[in-house]
């Protein structure tokens, strides 16, 4: 499946995706990369890596975030997306958006859902005195961080940790969770099914 990966800044696990999609049996190809941000450090890596890559700036369209998003929509209909990778995309997108994307666009989110949605949610386990944390691929749907989950990685929250060492641990389960949630929609093993994701 032609897949766009969505970025806001370095994209490190845009990486991720875009390393595990190099295997010949990877049933994503890697085959856009755009950004809210022109300046967004990924752009470049993803470039390097051979891959075409466009920018569309969010802040020209002001509060106007449909017209920003019908915008990018045009930019990756042009491109045959058929499936969305959210990487450290850093807008919430509007029902318009979601719905029109329904099934085909997943995000990353670090912390085990439905715990700490939103952000800091480093910040927030830490607060909490939980003793697991880790991250959530899903579902992207029109409530924030609230969609059918397709996997999920756990770290240990050890004593002495802080925000850093312990996002540092849930970013290197991330590397590995992404791939292999992507590998599940695109071969069509896991798939939104009537607001639920359904194993195939």
């Amino acid at each position: 499946m032609r897949t766009a990966i969505l970025i806001s800044g370095r994209g490190s696990n845009m990486v991720a995706l875009i390393e595990a999609a190099q295997a010949a049996d990877f049933p994503a190809e890697i085959a856009l990369v755009a950004a809210n941000l022109p300046e967004a450090g990924g752009l470049e890596r993803a470039r390097l890596a051979g891959i075409a890559t466009a920018a569309v700036d969010h802040r020209p369209f002001g509060k106007d975030r449909e017209a920003f998003e019908r915008k990018l929509d045009e930019v990756l209909r042009v491109n045959q997306i058929e499936l969305i990778a959210l990487a450290g995309f850093m807008r919430v997108l509007t029902p318009w958006f979601v719905t029109r994307w329904q099934g085909r666009l997943i995000n990353i989110h670090p912390s085990l859902l439905p715990l700490y949605r939103g952000t800091h949610t480093h910040a927030r386990a830490l607060e909490a005195g939980a003793t697991e944390h880790g991250c959530t691929v899903h579902f992207v749907v029109p409530e924030l961080d609230s969609g059918p989950m397709i996997a999920q990685a756990k770290v240990p929250v050890l004593p002495g940790d802080d925000e850093a060492s312990l996002s540092a641990r849930v970013l290197e389960q991330e590397h590995l969770l992404y791939p292999e949630a992507l590998k599940l929609v695109a071969s069509g093993e896991v798939r939104l099914e009537t607001g639920a994701a359904a194993g195939g």
